[in-house]
């Protein structure tokens, strides 16, 4: 490998967006209104091998966790464009602090700073470019749900805020193919996109 496909480990965080119980669980908010991603059940475990092979070379793992914070009537705030496309949502789901909002077990003691987000990208209103910045990252590999939705917009985010930013396309999921296809395709505009493999065998 050349100098420039080499990936300084100590300098790389992978982001993981949004793989939580209510999203992918069959137990969770998601399947529970009919919502399931069938595509995504596999992303777990692989998002999980790439999270250990980013610590065992001194990098750091975060992940968002799409919230609804509740109101003073502890009723879920869920924005309108979100209630109309996904009217299921009730009180508990997505809440903090609860089973539903919590990260899947694939990811138990792998992740070192998660924040909460309440729109699509992982930067909007968290401490997580902070928390980047004070580690001395300068690489992002993001991976998650959805493609073209948490994914895309943080890869924006990313790109926008001058990290290296790289794009995982197995390490992701769309609810439909072609949505994702699509995606990638727009991604690679600002950001390289590769597979997991690959990401993992470039972590110097």
């Amino acid at each position: 490998m050349t100098d420039d496909t080499l990936l300084q480990g100590r300098k790389t965080a992978l982001i993981i967006i949004d793989l939580q119980n209510d999203f992918l669980d069959p137990k969770g908010a998601y399947a529970r209104g009919g919502a399931a991603n069938p595509a995504a059940a596999p992303l777990p475990p692989r998002v999980a091998a790439v999270a250990r092979a980013v610590k065992a070379k001194g990098g750091m793992v975060a992940a968002s966790q799409f919230t609804l914070w509740p109101d003073a009537a502890g009723l879920p705030m869920v924005s309108p464009h979100l209630r109309a496309l996904r009217p299921f949502l009730r009180k508990g789901d997505f809440a903090p602090g609860s089973w539903g909002q919590a990260n899947v077990d694939a990811l138990h003691g792998l992740i070192d700073v998660a924040v909460c987000k309440v729109a699509y990208s992982a930067f909007f209103n968290t401490q997580l470019d902070w928390v980047l910045r004070r580690a001395a990252i300068d690489t992002v590999a993001v991976c998650g749900i959805v493609t073209n939705g948490g994914v895309a917009s943080t890869v924006r985010d990313a790109h926008m805020r001058d990290y290296r930013t790289l794009v995982l396309a197995d390490g992701c999921a769309a609810f439909g193919e072609e949505r994702h296809r699509t995606a990638l395709a727009d991604m690679r505009n600002v950001a390289e996109v590769i597979d997991c493999a690959d990401f993992i065998r470039r972590l110097a």
